[in-house]
């Protein structure tokens, strides 16, 4: 693993995962926690309450919990309820691994919705469930990714295909164990996708309120496919620009993360267009520094925190990181790059080469810089649209989270 330090980015051995805050929440009753004196989450069982006494972090632990607490209960039912007209135990294999897949989320997509909520109404416990809808369909973009990618891991977890196949080996099923794998993966993913749209329906949510969701929703599903449409159309050995890499990044993630689950959420307790304006433009600017994030951590993240393998050098993605080395090598280090892109066999060595080159380009130095600009857009837009906006404070919060994050 590779480490910001006074001399650069260096390796490190990496540190093992702390234990993960769904488990440290569960532990205890639900807390009161309130880090902004002017909001109010609803006040009933299984929902964060905000108090003055604590700081940002104790209360998105509080509201994590809330919100995958919620998820499981609707997963759990769901599957009970549907999935067990599947026979052959597969009903029970699907609902295990989905439950346990839906529980290890960061949950920053319905922390986002829920704190656009609460730009311009109160606290709901209705509009609670209705944000934690966004982590099926989270849950829905994963299993098909890691499909797409064939990653083996998710989470800490073998992917959900990986396990569908074992269970198809370990049974001595007709056909192809890796077939059927990713096959369920994706039905599974098609039913989350589903199911998340029920779950926002069926929220409780008044009529007013959700069908001012619908258009900014259809949005978000669209961008996000498109997005993931044109990162497979890149193809890194003809180089494409930056700004090209980092439009597809906006589509793809950057949107689907930030922007449209703050400006749903808002548009949902309608909030006016100064409000709307401001928080896209947030959302836009926070969506892009976090995916550059996840690029970085792509490359040098250590595993055992991000819960996946880095592997985009190995599949030679053409992520912000290696573009932008591409651009500033010098004739002698762009001819060894490229080197490295056509490799048909890269072993650790030359991975760790590669990465030792990206880092000596600039490149980690430059997308940093590009994070702190986008970091300080957002804080711009909030300045123009949310001056003394009791949520201001929160979204800056949840931007530190986004940015500064190692997993």
């Amino acid at each position: 693993m590779f480490v910001s330090s006074s001399k650069g980015y260096q390796r490190v051995n990496p540190s093992r995962s702390s234990q993960r805050l769904t488990d440290l929440a569960r532990e205890a009753p639900v807390a009161a926690v309130h880090a902004f004196p002017a909001l109010r989450l609803a006040e009933t069982p299984g929902s964060p309450a905000l108090s003055d006494a604590v700081q940002f972090g104790s209360w998105h632990m509080s509201l994590r919990r809330a919100v995958l607490d919620r998820v499981a209960d609707f997963v759990a039912t769901r599957c009970a309820d549907e999935l067990g007209a599947c026979g052959h135990e597969i009903g029970d294999v699907a609902a295990d691994i989905l439950v346990k897949f839906v529980d290890g989320g960061k949950c920053l997509r319905s922390t986002f919705m829920y704190l656009g909520w609460l730009c311009g109404a109160p606290a709901s416990d209705a509009a609670l469930s209705a944000t934690a809808s966004l982590e099926l369909l989270h849950a829905f973009a994963l299993l098909q990714d890691d499909v797409m990618d064939d990653s083996a891991s998710r989470r800490g977890r073998p992917a959900a295909h990986i396990q569908f196949a074992d269970w198809h080996s370990q049974r001595r099923l007709s056909g192809s164990s890796r077939r059927f794998g990713e096959s369920a993966a994706i039905l599974l993913g098609d039913l989350c996708l589903i199911w998340a749209e029920q779950m926002l329906r069926d929220s409780g949510l008044q009529h007013r309120h959700l069908v001012r969701v619908w258009p900014r929703y259809d949005a978000m599903r669209t961008e996000l496919a498109v997005g993931q449409f044109a990162d497979l159309a890149i193809d890194v050995r003809e180089l494409p620009t930056l700004e090209t890499v980092l439009e597809v990044a906006r589509r793809k993630s950057g949107n689907y993360t930030v922007r449209r689950p703050l400006e749903i959420g808002a548009a949902m307790a309608g909030c006016d267009e100064q409000v709307l304006a401001a928080l896209g433009d947030y959302g836009s600017a926070i969506g892009e520094a976090f995916q550059m994030r996840d690029d970085i951590l792509g490359i040098f993240g250590s595993p055992a925190a991000t819960g996946k393998p880095n592997k985009d050098l190995l599949e030679r993605k053409a992520t912000s990181v290696v573009v932008a080395a591409h651009q500033l090598a010098d004739g002698s280090a762009r001819r060894q790059l490229r080197e490295l892109m056509a490799s048909d066999r890269l072993d650790e060595a030359a991975l760790d080469r590669w990465r030792t080159l990206i880092v000596a380009t600039g490149a980690v130095q430059r997308i940093e810089e590009l994070i702190t600009s986008r970091v300080q857009e957002a804080r711009n837009a909030l300045d123009r649209g949310m001056v003394d906006h009791p949520v201001t404070a929160a979204l800056l919060d949840m931007a530190g989270l986004c940015t500064q994050r190692a997993a």
